[in-house]
């Protein structure tokens, strides 16, 4: 990839994302936690909100994180990957991922939680050993499922015989346990297992998920196990584990996944240029295909008020929870109708756009 068109499309994507951060409605998990909510993203939110009074304003120091990982995401990548173009690549391809884009433009934690987990592994990488306990100790107080990082992080410091990360990962899991901070396990055998696949498949695109999948298996039976691939795999194998029994929030386990990109494009780079230039062209058409269903999953993303406006079955549309309740509120103010009696999930967002219930709730 040429440093000209690097640079187009990481332009097109903080343009995208700054457009989406200021006119995109506020979600229903946004407005909860802004309401209800006394954590870290919470105070975040508020405090952005105190700057701008804007529903921008409490997005926009999560979107100034997620422009600094994918500046951490390119100078890790050049730790992992030889030559220039491949580290672009990489860097493109984790700056478009529809998990990360969405991440980019709403505030919540895991774009904090994926920043600390791509600190962490780009200090371990240049030697920083003895910062690293704090970044740990940021992710403790800032993530309350970050136990999958410290079991990987452990299982990674036991085989390398890597004794003081290895006791730092098992203090932190003993005090996870201990303050009940981690993953609540319960339920009983049900079909979430299918629906995770779907869920992954939404963060990082379909056929980019099957790849995913292959990287790792891949990996398991013949490749250098790094520091990524622990995190990634581990976050994988728990949360189907999990999704055996109970329905899980994909979201604790995406920023452990997400920087699997960087270990995809160099898994991708070895199968490809060790064969000779006429038997490239199959992995060419495959990538070519991979990015193509990825950005048009992006373009559905960026133009989503749009095809929104112009869906006939509104309800139908993926973002129809974020964009209903404010087109609701809209009406609501334009008939000069000063509060609406709803109690369920988008009492909050018309809430946020100055509609009070008309009953105490």
């Amino acid at each position: 990839m040429s440093k000209s068109r690097f640079y187009a499309l990481l332009v097109f994507y903080a343009a995208a994302v700054l457009y989406l951060a200021a006119t995109t409605p506020i979600s229903p998990h946004e407005a909860k936690l802004f309401y209800t909510a006394d954590n870290f993203t919470a105070r975040i939110m508020h405090t952005g909100y105190a700057m701008i009074d804007s529903v921008f304003g409490l997005r926009i120091f999560f979107v100034a994180v997620a422009f600094a990982s994918v500046f951490l995401f390119y100078l890790l990548a050049k730790e992992y990957l030889k030559l220039e173009k491949d580290v672009r690549i990489a860097t493109i391809i984790f700056a478009y991922l529809p998990g990360f884009v969405t991440a980019s433009v709403l505030a919540n934690h895991e774009i904090v939680v994926l920043f600390a987990v791509l600190l962490f592994v780009f200090l371990y990488r240049k030697g920083y050993r003895y910062v690293l306990p704090l970044v740990m100790l940021a992710l403790f107080f800032i993530h309350d499922t970050a136990v999958i990082f410290y079991i990987a992080l452990l299982f990674y410091t036991f085989v390398r015989k890597e004794r003081f990360l290895a006791v730092f990962s098992a203090a932190f899991i003993v005090a996870s346990l201990l303050l009940s901070k981690g993953i609540e396990i319960g339920g009983h055998p049900s079909g979430h297992f299918i629906e995770i696949f779907g869920l992954y498949a939404t963060i990082f695109s379909p056929l980019l998920f099957l790849y995913f999948f292959y990287a790792m298996y891949r990996i398991l039976l013949r490749g250098e196990k790094t520091l990524v691939w622990y995190l990634s795999f581990t976050a994988l194998i728990v949360s189907l584990l999990l999704s055996l029994r109970q329905k899980v929030d994909v979201t604790d386990f995406a920023p452990y996944v997400l920087i699997a990109t960087v270990v995809m494009v160099d898994l991708f780079n070895k199968s490809y240029r060790i064969r000779l230039p006429k038997f490239r062209r199959p992995y060419k058409i495959a990538f070519a295909t991979v990015l193509f269903f990825m950005f048009a999953t992006d373009l559905a993303i960026f133009f989503s008020g749009l095809l929104y406006r112009f869906t006939d079955s509104k309800s139908a549309h993926f973002a129809a929870r974020i964009y209903e309740p404010y087109e609701k509120a809209q009406r609501l103010k334009t008939q000069h109708i000063p509060c609406y009696d709803s109690y369920g999930r988008e009492y909050y967002q018309l809430r946020f756009y100055g509609i009070e219930a008309c009953r105490s709730k």
